[in-house]
């Protein structure tokens, strides 16, 4: 199982906000470049970097950020928040992101997202499928739809996904655990939704509650491809040692 750990920015500053609530922001870092750099050092290959200006404008923001690290590390980059169109996937792509996640305009825009998975390929186009009471959240978690999350991610399947992040917000940045359950339920229901799991299975990214490494243990019993750490490596409830033992034994 991969593991991720997660920049969210603000004014180019390493953030982490409560249940996407912009009112219950926290900065880390004032530079996100050096914090990439001590996941580097402890042999961690991936980021998710979200772009959190983006999601609230709805289009992307700190690519310059992006830029920065892309350009200082060999870290391979997901990278998400406002994008809605065409241009701000090719800024994205072209500032140095392996991957880019599309949420709230694979909800809102059907065609364009479909569009970029075709371009671009199911390997670098991650579906953003957050949730709130098992709900799709978009907006910068902001929108809760009516959408329901299961039957969302299964069609997108169909149509091609092989990437999906999937969050639940009442779990993000509370370090009460990840729901592990929704992650086992999901995957239970998309067996048989892909023609075989070598030619197209699903790579679901859990996110949201990490709080430890048993809940690491946890996310990669229950079948995950990967799992993002935020907030418990910048309050050290995750040592960055852990980690690094971690990818060292796999």
């Amino acid at each position: 199982m991969r593991i991720i750990p997660a920049i969210d920015i603000i004014d180019g500053k390493c953030v982490r906000l409560t249940q996407g609530r912009f009112t219950e922001k926290k900065e880390y870092a004032s530079d996100p470049l050096e914090m990439a750099k001590r996941f580097e050092d402890h042999g961690i290959q991936y980021l998710h970097l979200v772009d959190l200006d983006g999601a609230r404008n709805g289009r992307i923001t700190n690519y310059r950020t992006l830029e920065r690290i892309a350009s200082g590390t060999d870290l391979k980059i997901d990278f998400g928040g406002g994008m809605s169109k065409d241009e701000d996937i090719r800024i994205a792509l072209e500032s140095g992101a392996r991957q880019v996640t599309g949420g709230s305009i694979a909800f809102k825009d059907e065609n364009t997202f479909l569009g970029w998975l075709e371009r671009y390929g199911p390997d670098q186009i991650i579906l953003g499928a957050d949730a709130k009471n098992g709900k799709i959240a978009v907006a910068g978690w902001q929108d809760t739809t009516e959408a329901e999350l299961i039957p969302y991610i299964q069609e997108y399947v169909k149509k091609g996904v092989r990437y999906t992040v999937c969050t639940d917000i009442a779990k993000d940045g509370m370090l009460q655990g990840p729901s592990t359950e929704l992650y086992t339920s999901i995957l239970k229901a998309l067996k048989g939704t892909q023609p075989s799991e070598e030619e197209s299975g699903i790579h679901l990214i859990a996110s949201g509650g990490i709080s430890s490494m048993d809940d690491v243990l946890a996310i990669q019993e229950a079948g995950c491809e990967g799992v993002i750490i935020g907030k418990a490596i910048y309050e050290n409830r995750i040592e960055l040692e852990d980690l690094e033992t971690y990818i060292s034994e796999r």
